[in-house]
C-alpha cells in the first residue's frame, strides 16, 4: 500500500506534497494499524487463532501479488516453449528435489535397405562417362558404345522406409576434414570410383597419389573441403601372395593369421573405411594358419586337404574386424567401418562369348532368388558386423555397419558392362564373334551408385 501511495503521488524535484485532508485520513489509518499490532504483541491470540490470522494475511498478500503478475503478463509476449533440459531444471527448482531424467524419444529402427524393389525413375544420373575422369575404363559403358540406356533409369525403393537420392553436398559436408578409404578387391574400387564420380558432380577431386597397376592404390583430395578418399587393393583383407598364372602359379596363398599392412597400417589416419571382398575367395587358393597349410580350394593337383571357401571367408572377415577393434583401442577419435555385402555376378553363358549377360532390365521380385553362395557370403558379413559391434561396445567411438546390397544387386543383371568393357567390342568380328564379357562389375553410372546412397544414409544416421 505504501509503495502504491508513493508511486501515485511522487512529484517533481523528488518532493512529496500531500493534501491536508488526505494526510489526516492516512494518519488515522496508520494509528489504527499501530493499535492493532500493539494488541497482537501484548495480547497474543491462541495458536489456532494466530494461524487463522496469518493465513488470512498470506492469502491477501498472495492475491495482491497474483493480481500484479497477471497484469504484467498481459503486457508481455508469451515465453518461448521450454527446452527439455529447461523443463527438468525448472522442476528441480520449484519442487526442491532432483527430478527424474526425461526419457529421450524412442529412435526409429534403422531402415532395412535390403528389402525392396527396383522402380523406374526418369531422373538422369549425376554424371556420365565424359564428365567424370576418375573411373576405370572398363566400367565406362556409354563411352564404349553400349547402345541401350534404359539401365540408367531405375532406383531402389525399400519397402518400409525411404532411400533418398544421393546428395553430393551432404556427403562432402560430412567428409570435410576427414579421410575415407575403400579397401578390398575390384568391386571395392568400383564403388570407390562411383563415389568419386558422384562427388565430382559438385567438387572436382585431385589425384595426389598413385601406385600399382590397374589403379590399385590411389588417393584423391577435394581441396575446398580438405577431404580425402583413398583406394587400397586388398582382395582378401588379410595377407596374400597373389597368383601369377603367367609364371605358372594359379593359386593364391592366403595367410589367415597375418594382416595386409598396406592398408591396416593406415587405420590411424582414417575416419572411415569401406571394406568389400568376396569374389577372390572363389578362386583357387591355399590357406595358411599358424605356420601350416590348413587347407586349399580347387587344388586337386596338390597334396592338401580340400576345403570350401566359406569357412576361410568367415575367418578372414571376423579376424579383420577384431584386429580393427584392437588397433583402435582406447582412441578418442570416432571411426566408421562399413562392410559391403557380396555382389552377385550374372553370367548366363561363357565369359568369352556374346550374350554372357544379355538382360536389358532388372529382374522383378521373385524372378531371381539368391543362390546358396550369395546367401552364405551375405550372411557371413552381416553376422560378422554384428559380432564386431557387440565386442566394440557403444562407447568405443568405433561404429560398424553392413551395407546390405546383395539382394538389390542380384536383381540387376542389366547393370554390367558385358562386352562393353572395351570400346566397340564387335567392330572386328561382328556380333557372333567371341569377345570378353564382364558380368561382375558395374557400369558407371549404374546400380553401384545405389551402394553409395546406402553408404551415405549409414554415415549420417
Amino acid at each position: 500500500m505504501v509503495t502504491n501511495f508513493l508511486q501515485k503521488y511522487q512529484l517533481q524535484n523528488h518532493r512529496l506534497v500531500l493534501p491536508k485532508k488526505q494526510f489526516v485520513t492516512y494518519a488515522l489509518y496508520a494509528l489504527i494499524a499501530l493499535a492493532f499490532f500493539h494488541y497482537l504483541i501484548f495480547y497474543p491470540a491462541p495458536a489456532s487463532e494466530k494461524s487463522v490470522v496469518v493465513a488470512q494475511v498470506q492469502e491477501e498478500v498472495a492475491a495482491g501479488v497474483s493480481a500484479r503478475v497477471n497484469a504484467r503478463e498481459q503486457l508481455l509476449p508469451p515465453p518461448p516453449p521450454p527446452q527439455q533440459g529447461d523443463e527438468v531444471l525448472r522442476n528441480q527448482r520449484t519442487q526442491g528435489v532432483v527430478a527424474k531424467q526425461v526419457p529421450a524419444p524412442a529412435r526409429a529402427p534403422p531402415c532395412d535397405y535390403s528389402d525392396g524393389e527396383w522402380v523406374q525413375d526418369a531422373r538422369s544420373p549425376l554424371y556420365n562417362g565424359s564428365s567424370c575422369g576418375t573411373l576405370k575404363d572398363g566400367q565406362n559403358c556409354m563411352a564404349h558404345g553400349r547402345p541401350d540406356t534404359g539401365y540408367l533409369y531405375w532406383r531402389w525403393r525399400p519397402r518400409r522406409c525411404d532411400l533418398p537420392a544421393f546428395s553430393p553436398e551432404a556427403f562432402l559436408s560430412w567428409l570435410r576434414n576427414k579421410h575415407l578409404a575403400f579397401v578390398g578387391d575390384s568391386l571395392a574400387r568400383n564403388q570407390a570410383e562411383s563415389l568419386l564420380c558422384l562427388l565430382a558432380s559438385r567438387s572436382a577431386p585431385e589425384l595426389v597419389y598413385r601406385d600399382g597397376e590397374e589403379n590399385r592404390f590411389r588417393r584423391f583430395v577435394f581441396r575446398e573441403h580438405n577431404a580425402t578418399v583413398s583406394v587400397f587393393w586388398s582382395p582378401f583383407l588379410v595377407k596374400v601372395a597373389e597368383k601369377a598364372e603367367r609364371a605358372g602359379v594359379r593359386h593364391n596363398n592366403v595367410f589367415l593369421d597375418a594382416f595386409d599392412e598396406r592398408w591396416m597400417s593406415q587405420l590411424g589416419a582414417l575416419d572411415a573405411a569401406v571394406l568389400s571382398v568376396g569374389h577372390w575367395f572363389l578362386l583357387p587358393g591355399i590357406y595358411h594358419d599358424g605356420g601350416s597349410v590348413v587347407g586349399c580350394h580347387d587344388c586337386a593337383e596338390l597334396n592338401h586337404t580340400e576345403t570350401d571357401f566359406f569357412g576361410v571367408f568367415k575367418t578372414a572377415i571376423h579376424r579383420t574386424l577384431a584386429e580393427v577393434t584392437r588397433r583402435h583401442g582406447d582412441a578418442v577419435r570416432r571411426e566408421v567401418v562399413a562392410l559391403t555385402t557380396f555382389s552377385p555376378a550374372h553370367f548366363e553363358g561363357d565369359w568369352d562369348k556374346a550374350g554372357a549377360c544379355p538382360k536389358k532390365r532388372p529382374y522383378r521380385n521373385g524372378e531371381k532368388e539368391l543362390g546358396y553362395t550369395e546367401s552364405e557370403m551375405r550372411r557371413t558379413v552381416v553376422e560378422a558386423v554384428q559380432t564386431a559391434a557387440d565386442a566394440a561396445g557403444a562407447g568405443s567411438g568405433l561404429r560398424f555397419a553392413a551395407l546390405d546390397v546383395t539382394t538389390l544387386a542380384n536383381l540387376r543383371p542389366d547393370g554390367h558392362p558385358g562386352p562393353y568393357m572395351h570400346k566397340d567390342p564387335f567392330a572386328g568380328g561382328g556380333a557372333g564373334g567371341r569377345v570378353q564379357n564382364d558380368c561382375v562389375h558395374w557400369c558407371m553410372p549404374g546400380p553401384v551408385d545405389t551402394f553409395n546412397e546406402i553408404l551415405l544414409q549409414n554415415i549420417l544416421r
